[in-house]
């Protein structure tokens, strides 16, 4: 399976996602989230890498932080707005909120004007964020604005090869430079949170869709690449390895560890104390000699919509998502036109049921429309058994759709209002 951040991915089994990426199930931690949004509880999101450290972080009290990003190359639609709930979840739930407008990538992969960037960026995205409920204390920003992420990405291009980017994303020799930089930044983008301006070393959680997971596993990389030190388990002992480091930092290091210790030129063999207690010794020390001490970002992965019209959903197509900012009346008429699991006649509807796994009316239920599980359960229920036919789910999810569209737009409006409230690194009014 090839996944491209750049192009729009169809994935009909997720379940490889698991076995060729090692991608984690996110049903296998879901009892231990408390109050887990719908989107977890309904298998939406679907997968997760090191979420423990998340919910340890949750569990401890202990920073933590949310971090995602969005290229301001079209409209804000559903899709969109699942990350966006993520993000706000978790910031809820206690962690520090950075938010990425990706103008850098829109301006060197889509070719946008820099104006057409920050006016997209803040009509549909930063609007429609602080809409939904992103709390001022969050620190949102447009990537060019940022000298802290512009300089991480700078310093992260040293870990980095032209022949690993054209392994990991298919660059050629086409490919401009520029394009190849924004990988670098998206990266910077999930690590700066863990900047010492910003709080330093930190758990870092970064909702997004799979077809993003080269990134992450590029930037996990990189976080162990960056950091002065390998600390790894060892049969009976912790090895504490230094990369590019002078043994007299090795014994400055080891000094600190109070457990009993054997000292070589390159390492340190520890053989007592517990793995978490001697990582934070090395973090500090890290620290406090001029590293990052960069702890490797989390992720959870959710499932992509299903187009209106069947297929994939896409930018391009209109007719293929519903955009936040839709009038309301063309909304509802998308909704009319969308494909459903139905059978093609009422009288084998009632006969056979309708399949709502393959409708994508039962999806914007599912996804964004219905907030109580019993209610959805008794659609499905009924979808299934016959008793419920496809015009009666459209007539719903239309009314649902346009009261909900109506009162986000309001809150659009309001949240223009708002905007001097909030941190947007790179926005003036």
């Amino acid at each position: 399976m090839k996944l491209n951040p750049w192009e729009v991915t169809e994935i009909e089994d997720y379940s490889k996602l698991f076995e060729e990426f090692g991608i984690e199930p996110f049903s296998e931690i879901l009892e231990r989230i408390p109050e887990p949004h719908r989107l977890m509880r309904r298998g939406v999101i679907f997968g997760h890498r090191d979420y423990e450290r998340i919910l340890e972080a949750m569990e401890r009290k202990m920073p933590f932080a949310v971090m995602s990003g969005f290229m301001p190359s079209g409209k804000i639609h559903l899709g969109g707005k699942m990350v966006m709930e993520e993000i706000i979840w978790h910031q809820k739930m206690g962690a520090d909120a950075y938010v990425a407008i990706a103008d850098m990538e829109a301006h060197s992969v889509r070719g946008l004007s820099w104006e057409k960037c920050k006016e997209i960026g803040i009509e549909e995205y930063v609007l429609s964020l602080i809409a939904l409920g992103f709390e001022p204390r969050g620190r949102i920003y447009f990537q060019s604005a940022s000298l802290e992420v512009k300089d991480l990405a700078f310093e992260l291009g040293t870990e980095v090869t032209l022949s690993e980017m054209i392994a990991i994303y298919g660059f050629s020799g086409e490919t401009h430079a520029s394009h190849m930089f924004s990988v670098l930044v998206q990266a910077a983008d999930i690590l700066h949170p863990e900047l010492e301006e910003f709080g330093g070393p930190k758990p870092v959680i970064v909702p997004v869709g799979a077809d993003q997971d080269p990134h992450l596993r590029l930037t996990r990389d990189l976080a162990d690449r960056m950091n002065k030190f390998l600390i790894e388990r060892r049969g009976d002992y912790i090895s504490v390895r230094g990369k590019g480091v002078s043994p007299e930092e090795i014994e400055g290091l080891a000094r600190l560890i109070p457990f009993e210790k054997k000292v070589y030129e390159g390492h340190v063999d520890v053989f007592q104390g517990e793995m978490e207690e001697i990582k934070k010794i090395v973090q500090d020390f890290e620290l406090s000699s001029g590293g990052y001490a960069f702890i490797p970002p989390s992720s959870t992965y959710h499932r992509f919509m299903t187009g209106l019209l069947g297929g994939k959903m896409s930018s391009s197509k209109p007719e293929s998502y519903i955009a936040l900012t839709d009038p309301l009346e063309e909304a509802k008429r998308k909704v009319m036109r969308a494909k459903t699991g139905g059978q093609g006649t009422v009288e084998k509807q009632r006969e056979l049921g309708g399949k709502p796994e393959e409708c994508v009316v039962f999806e914007l239920f599912r996804y964004h429309l219905i907030e109580d599980d019993d209610e959805l359960l008794r659609i499905y229920e009924e979808c299934i058994s016959g008793e419920r036919l496809c015009g009666d789910c459209k007539k719903l999810a239309g009314e649902l759709l346009v009261s909900w569209l109506k009162d986000h737009q309001e809150k659009r409006e309001q949240a223009r209002d708002l905007l001097r409230e909030y941190e947007v690194v790179g926005w003036k009014s």
